[in-house]
């Protein structure tokens, strides 16, 4: 097979993109490695500043006391809860949205299609959501925060994209073989979208994991609350009191040393999924992308 000569601006090229992929590798590690430098070090040295990428004075005790506090496991229970309880109601719906609209002969598919992509473009506001929740009395429960957000119209349209991908000659060979529609999309379609599935787990998982919002708005009991609204109310409303309290003994550490260490604990786990989706992450993008 005949391979072209590499020229100068073929290099170049190649070059290029290393600096900037490293440029973009820099500016998203260097900050949580600051992040958690900055948690272990000693509070002393954070306030008159010396602490850069390099620890100083290595104190965990900002650690144990986040993570004695109970607080803070009850709020990551409830999180793993939410993520995971979401993310398999997004993934069932958006499936069973998406097949029929992937098929030719579903009548009206036109007709509903435009009615969803409508409602990507046009929202009822935040004021009529928290009626509807209201008014259907799930204040204070998990559906309140993983039912609105069911269903993303954008998640959708790539996985109908990929159905409608899938060759017609499959779907013709289970009817003659006396295939219900059902049958073929949990026997046949939904074996054939791993990579797409598993893209939309991370997408969806990564939401509902880095949520705040909803549960500031429909949740008042804070035994329910999520971890990312413990965060939320740690770093900006400084509600470090029963954490610092707890070290006050200790005087390495500060305030400063709880709000990056809630930050980091709060980050890393998913952070611990990408390695495992990474092989479908681009194929399910690639297959699954809208057509010119």
């Amino acid at each position: 097979m005949w391979h072209r000569k590499r020229t100068g601006s073929d290099r170049f090229f190649e070059v290029f993109n290393l600096s900037l992929l490293l440029i973009v590798c820099a500016l998203i590690v260097l900050p949580i490695w600051h992040l958690f430098a900055v948690s272990i070090s000693d509070g002393l040295a954070v306030i008159r500043g010396e602490v850069g990428l390099r620890p100083t004075g290595i104190n965990l005790t900002a650690y144990r006391a986040v993570l004695s506090n109970p607080t803070i496991p009850r709020a990551y229970l409830n999180t793993i809860i939410y993520t995971v309880v979401g993310t398999v109601i997004n993934l069932i719906l958006t499936a069973l949205c998406a097949y029929p609209l992937s098929r030719k002969r579903f009548y009206g598919r036109n007709v509903f299609m435009f009615l969803i992509i409508f409602t990507m473009f046009f929202d009822a506001g935040i004021i009529a959501n928290f009626m509807v929740v209201l008014s259907l009395g799930l204040m204070n429960t998990i559906w309140a925060l993983v039912l609105p957000p069911a269903i993303s119209v954008w998640n959708m349209i790539i996985m109908r994209t990929f159905f409608q991908q899938i060759p017609d000659e499959m779907y013709e060979s289970a009817h003659l073989d006396g295939a219900r529609e059902i049958t073929i999309f949990t026997r046949i379609i939904l074996p054939l979208s791993k990579p797409t599935l598993a893209t939309m787990t991370l997408f969806y998982a990564v939401g509902h994991w880095n949520s705040w919002f909803g549960a500031l708005l429909y949740l008042t009991d804070n035994r329910m609350f999520p971890m990312q609204l413990i965060m939320r109310n740690i770093v900006l409303a400084g509600d470090t009191a029963g954490m610092v309290t707890a070290v006050a003994d200790d005087m390495a550490v500060i305030a400063t040393n709880i709000r990056y260490a809630v930050v980091f604990i709060t980050m890393v786990p998913i952070l611990m999924v990408y390695p495992f989706v990474q092989k479908y992450f681009v194929k399910g993008i690639m297959v699954g992308a809208l057509k010119g």
